[in-house]
């Protein structure tokens, strides 16, 4: 995921011929249900949100940081995301070691987002760290193979992704998807890092949208190692049927005989602002039906996507993108947050019911 400051645009039998409308809802249990669920919170924006001063309340109104909130709530994994050399200290190696370090003592598990560029990556930008402009496609190699073996000596995460919604591929332009000899040697290159430095971390390929058999097809074609399918899933940007969602995550965890999980997902407690910054889910088109951008409609989304995990067979956990992304610059702020109205904490930065879905 990847934000601007402007709006841009098998399973239980017969429960999934799950229909359109409030028919989506998953409450029951299912085959992964008395294993643990990797129920994960991407809180990569909280070490600059906490230089703000913002304080956060739990459901009972008491105050404190929103780490321990989500650490309270069940929340075994904090998901991190990493730029090689960005412009601030934010996302950087020494902020995300240092954040990493204070989440493991506080008992979550470490996923490491590796975006292989100094900024945001995502299915529209993959632009090379500024360090490695000039190498060739074998120093590039290099590059990743020995940046990714430092990332992982530093951090030894528990989850890995080798790059960020890399539809379309990582490292451009030479390692666009459509160069798949490319593609595939930068992924090898990251991968072995991975395994010859540790013998417990697990490597993620992460694809934006559910719709992804071409993607895995072809690293499957390639041969490249790796053990957990990631998916983004956004209503707004993604399929507006839960059935189809949930059939993708079978059909792809089958065809590729691995586990999968929800990389990134959330859902709106409300269409308001709380803060002059334009926010990216806004419209009434971006909600699924029968879920009202309302904290129940919230947490009705995100139960059954739990659910929905816990019915996949090899269906491992989800993660939730950045639910203390709250308006943290004021209420005047036009470079503040344009997810507050997705936050897991409301306007007063309270914890919202949705917080029940990291529950043990």
């Amino acid at each position: 995921m990847k934000f601007s400051l402007y709006i841009v645009g098998g399973l239980l039998v017969g429960l999934l011929s799950i229909q359109a409308c409030s028919e989506d809802k998953v409450d029951q249990l299912g085959p992964n249900s008395e294993k643990e669920l990797i129920r994960a919170a991407d809180v990569s924006f909280l070490p600059t949100i906490r230089k703000e001063g913002t304080v956060f309340f739990n459901a009972q109104q008491q105050a404190g940081d929103a780490l321990d909130i989500l650490k309270a709530a069940g929340c075994n994994t904090v998901r991190l995301r990493l730029w090689h050399t960005p412009v601030s200290s934010s996302s950087s190696l020494q902020e995300v070691r240092t954040f990493s370090n204070e989440a493991r003592t506080k008992g979550f598990k470490i996923w490491i987002v590796v975006h292989y560029s100094d900024t945001w990556a995502d299915p529209g930008n993959q632009e090379k760290p500024a360090a490695w402009a000039n190498a060739s496609v074998a120093i590039l190699g290099d590059s990743v193979y020995n940046y990714t073996k430092r990332v992982v000596t530093l951090l030894n995460p528990e989850y890995i992704q080798l790059g960020n919604e890399i539809n379309g591929g990582l490292l451009w332009p030479e390692g666009r998807f459509s160069n798949a000899a490319n593609f595939a040697l930068f992924l090898k290159r990251g991968a072995a890092a991975v395994r010859e430095t540790s013998a417990t971390t697990k490597i993620m390929l992460h694809h934006a949208g559910t719709e992804a058999d071409a993607f895995y097809a072809t690293v499957k074609n390639q041969q490249i190692d790796y053990d957990i399918i990631a998916l983004s899933y956004y209503p707004r940007w993604h399929s507006k049927s839960l059935t189809e969602v949930s059939s993708s995550l079978e059909r792809l965890s089958t065809a590729n005989d691995k586990d999968i999980m929800l990389a990134e997902t959330a859902y709106p407690f409300t269409l308001g602002w709380n803060d002059y910054t334009n926010n990216l889910v806004g419209e009434a088109s971006h909600l699924l039906t029968g879920y009202p951008a309302s904290p129940t409609g919230q947490k009705d989304f995100l139960m059954t996507i739990r659910s929905m995990m816990e019915l996949t067979p090899r269906g491992l956990g989800f993660s939730y993108w950045e639910p203390e992304w709250v308006a943290y610059r004021g209420t005047e702020a036009s470079d503040g947050s344009p997810w507050e109205n997705m936050a897991l904490f409301d306007f007063n930065r309270q914890a919202l019911p949705g917080m029940e879905v990291f529950k043990e």
